[in-house]
């Protein structure tokens, strides 16, 4: 048995070697910096880069005019223009812009405005708007006065919700007088009476037309009894005297009615009718006030005064 070389050729060595132990060339690749297919991306950027300068310049020069250019400045109350505005006066409400005055309009906190509008008494609502480039105009809303209020010296005039409102210069009204009510009141308190006030309005119109015109004064100071005074109610000849009527605080309509439909029979039995209470459910009082007289006076006399003060009408 032969004994095998120890050593290789060379040639055989250079043979069997790995071929991916060989270094490969490296190849070249070159780049174009700018190729055909880039150019519309590059516009793209291009263009909206100068889009983006040219909005944001405009902006500020559009910003810049509005804050404090000259001509967008509200300098004189001629720029104010109200609307709607006939009892609650111009220099009232020009002077809620006092703060403004020198300022951009489109400064002006329209908001806030309004508010301020909508607290003087006679507004009730109020819009507020700017008229580019240098202009505001006013929406007011006047409330509705539907009664005089009798105040501790002088006639004041009342809305519906219990706004008390000064009589102003101008115009005229003609409306009941209400008593009862004063500014010291809550302001719930005085809308509720006012809303029972008109509820009895409504209803005895209905009841007939034409009553309010013989309703001279309502008193509310009692929330459960409308007193009212009414004149020139009747058929009868010398009917023109105040007579003081207890309404409760319901069913107005058909105790109006029953008023009407009876009062000239009851002049007829006691004489003469000051004041009638309606408030029971099956008779009517005619001159309850009297009773209270009576217990002042010789007994007598009470009998005299009672028997005349206390006629009772049945209820149907």
């Amino acid at each position: 048995m032969s004994a095998e070389p120890d050593y290789l050729p060379a040639d055989a060595l250079a043979e069997e070697e790995p071929k991916y132990l060989r270094r490969q060339k490296p190849v070249e690749v070159r780049k174009r910096k700018f190729s055909r297919k880039a150019w519309p991306l590059y516009r793209r950027v291009l263009v909206g880069g100068i889009v983006a300068l040219s909005a944001g310049w405009l902006l500020y020069q559009a910003g810049h005019y509005f804050l404090y250019s000259p001509s967008v400045m509200l300098e004189r109350e001629e720029q104010i223009e109200t609307i709607g505005n006939r009892f609650a006066t111009r220099d009232a409400i020009v002077e809620k812009f006092s703060a403004d005055m020198g300022r951009s309009v489109v400064r002006v906190p329209l908001e806030e405005r309004r508010k301020m509008l909508e607290s003087l008494p006679w507004v009730e609502r109020a819009g507020v708007q700017r008229v580019l480039p240098n202009r505001l105009r006013l929406e007011i809303t006047e409330r509705t006065p539907v009664a005089f209020l009798r105040g501790a010296n002088d006639l004041a005039l009342v809305d519906v919700y219990g706004v008390i409102l000064e009589r102003p210069s101008e115009g005229e009204f003609r409306f009941p007088v209400v008593s009862g009510l004063s500014e010291s009141m809550p302001q719930e308190t005085r809308q509720q009476r006012m809303k029972l006030f008109t509820q009895f309005m409504k209803e005895i119109e209905l009841a007939s037309p034409g009553s309010d015109d013989h309703i001279s004064e309502v008193d509310l100071s009692d929330a459960a009894d409308v007193r009212a005074t009414l004149s020139g109610l009747g058929a009868a000849p010398g009917n023109s005297s105040p007579i003081l009527v207890h309404f409760g605080d319901s069913d107005f309509s058909n105790r109006y009615r029953l008023l009407s439909e009876n009062l000239d029979q009851w002049r007829a039995s006691s004489g003469r009718v000051d004041s009638v209470d309606l408030r029971f459910a099956r008779q009517v009082v005619v001159n309850p006030e009297e009773k209270t007289v009576a217990g002042n006076l010789p007994e007598a006399a009470q009998e005299s005064v009672a028997r005349r003060g206390t006629i009772a009408h049945k209820r149907h």
